[in-house]
Order: C-alpha cells, then structure tokens, then sequence
C-alpha cells in the first residue's frame, strides 16, 4: 500500500475518518447518542463532526439509551441510515427493546420487504479500576439474536472498513469496538472502502498452532506469536473480525495444517463467542485435530475494581504464551 493514498491513522481517529466520509457520501446517515463531541465519552472517533455536519446530524442526547436507539431503530424504517453510539456497551442493556424485539425481527417479519439499516455502536471499556458495572465485553449476548450480524474490528484498517460496512448494510449491524485498541497505529487508506462482513483474516502464518482470536485478543494473539517464533513455535493467528456470523471456514481451512486450536476472547468463558468456535470446529474439523482445544477467556465473575486484582483478572499475550506451550509441550 503506497503511502501517496494512506496514511497512519490510529483505531480511533480510523473510525473518525470512516463517518466523516459516510456521511458526506449519504446525506442520510446521521450520528445520535451520549456525549458524541466529548473525546473523555467517545476518544477521538467523533472529532469534527457536529462542526462539518451540524446538531440535526449529529446529536447529542440525554442519558437514555432506550429512547436513543429507539429513535435510531425508527429513522432507520423511515429511509435514514443510522448510527446510534454507546460510549459505554455495559448500559446498552437498557436498549434490549428496541435492539432485539424490533430491529433484529422486522425484516424477518416482513418477509425481507422492509430494511432497518441502523448501526449499533457499543464500546467496551475496562481496566483503570472501573469495576463490574462498567468493564463487560457482551458480545455473545448480541451475536445470539437472529437478525443482527455483529462485528469486533482489531486493527485501524479493519475499523474504518467495518464502520463503512455496518452502515452500507441495509439491516442491523451491532459493532463493537474495544477502547484498550484505540492507540493502535497503522497504514490506512483514504478512499471509503469495505471490509466484508462475516469474513475473517489470517495476520500471521504459521504451522504449529492456530490461534483464533476475537477483537482485543487478536491483537495480542500476534504480539504472542511473534514472541513464540523466536522460541520456533510457529503460530498461525487468525483474526475473526465479525462474531456473527462466524467464519469457521477459515478456521478449519487452517487446522487443517496445524492441528492445534486455541481460541481467545476478553469475554467470560461460559456461553461465550469462544465456546461457539469451539462447538462448530468440533463438530465440522474433529478429524483435523491432534490435540484438544484449548480457550483463553475471562473468569466466570465480575470483573474486580482494585488494580492488583485487574492484572490477574484480565488477559493477555502472555496468557496465549503459556497455553501454547502447555498444548505442544504437555506430553
């Protein structure tokens, strides 16, 4: 990629570009939630946009996530193109109405005659002593619900290019993005561009062991396998980008050459995205595997607010060194 048409953009200020772009391309996309000219709510992902674009598209509302996403979920069946954020996904559950009982179930209700091309946006925020309330990554509640497709970018490319797909796409996408990426660096393209929903991507090849990863994880599932390749273990890290639907096919195109499956998610291990990972390679890939598969995933509890506590709660690269260790040199 030249740098004559791409720059370096971090995550944030790639989905800034991505709405920025949207919406002078279609004058019927519109921003609505809580605090979306105020970086200490949304870090940079909104800069500039009620000056370019105005209060009437760019809104700025009350606390009431209902009314918010309900409003979002209206204009979308009355032509606009939605985007509604949630600087915090942990009160996103205040809009479970109008997420799953009515924009998930329209088009299904009506036979595929009517749209409700509405982005859900829910950050995920943890660590710097939040606590239980304001530190849950829901993604597996969301990807349960027929009718919502739901993606989790890792990267500023996939960021702006997942932002432009959500809001291209003419039913509900819930995206989720997680604020520990935000800082992250890399070139991006300045043209409006696409990132397929539903398709996953391999950042790193490798022979030894797969290692699937979801959001966050992806990123530090490359930091893990750069490490373990000075100790020759060769990873290959796959990227899932969008957890519904899922992209087992790539999964399995890999085990296919390692045998080995690790999956990780910065969500808790019980009926997480994980575990339906696990279920469809299992029941699609068994043949392929030498060995078990192995989950890296958050305890069963709420996350802690001491900071002690956060290091041991939370996961990372080294968690994935050490269970790839274990799974080739157990015996």
């Amino acid at each position: 990629m030249s740098s004559k048409n791409s720059r370096k953009l971090s995550y944030s200020l790639a989905i800034n570009e991505a709405l920025h772009q949207m919406m002078e391309f279609d004058s019927s996309v519109f921003l609505i939630g809580q605090g979306v000219k105020s970086p200490w709510y949304v870090g940079n992902t909104c800069n500039g946009l009620i000056e370019k674009y105005s209060e009437k598209r760019v809104i700025d509302t009350p606390i009431s996530e209902n009314a918010i996403t309900g409003a979002a979920v209206g204009a979308a069946l009355s032509g606009m193109r939605s985007i509604a954020v949630h600087p915090r996904i942990d009160f996103m559950m205040y809009a479970l109405d109008p997420i799953i009982n009515q924009a998930a179930n329209w088009s299904y209700m009506f036979g595929g005659k009517v749209s409700v091309p509405v982005v859900i946006w829910g950050i995920i925020n943890r660590g710097g002593e939040q606590g239980a309330q304001h530190s849950q990554a829901l993604q597996a509640l969301f990807s349960h619900i027929p009718g919502l497709k739901v993606v989790m970018p890792s990267t500023p490319y996939d960021a702006k290019g997942l932002m432009i797909s959500a809001i291209k796409d003419d039913n509900p996408v819930v995206y989720i993005d997680d604020r520990w990426l935000y800082k992250i660096e890399e070139m991006v393209p300045e043209k409006i561009y696409s990132v397929p929903i539903g398709k996953g991507v391999i950042r790193k090849r490798g022979n030894d062991v797969t290692i699937a990863g979801i959001s966050y994880m992806a990123s530090e599932a490359v930091k893990a396998a750069n490490e373990l390749e000075k100790h020759n273990i060769s990873s290959e890290v796959i990227d899932m980008r969008t957890v519904k639907p899922l992209d087992i096919d790539l999964v399995l195109q890999s085990i296919k050459k390692t045998g080995r499956l690790i999956v990780t998610e910065a969500a808790w291990l019980t009926g997480s995205v994980s575990a339906s990972i696990v279920a469809e390679v299992q029941n699609r890939g068994f043949k392929y595997l030498k060995a078990p598969i192995e989950r890296i995933c958050l305890p069963d509890c709420p996350a802690p607010t001491s900071g002690p506590l956060e290091k041991e709660y939370y996961i990372n690269s080294n968690d994935i060194i050490l269970k790839v260790k274990k799974l080739l040199y157990k015996n």
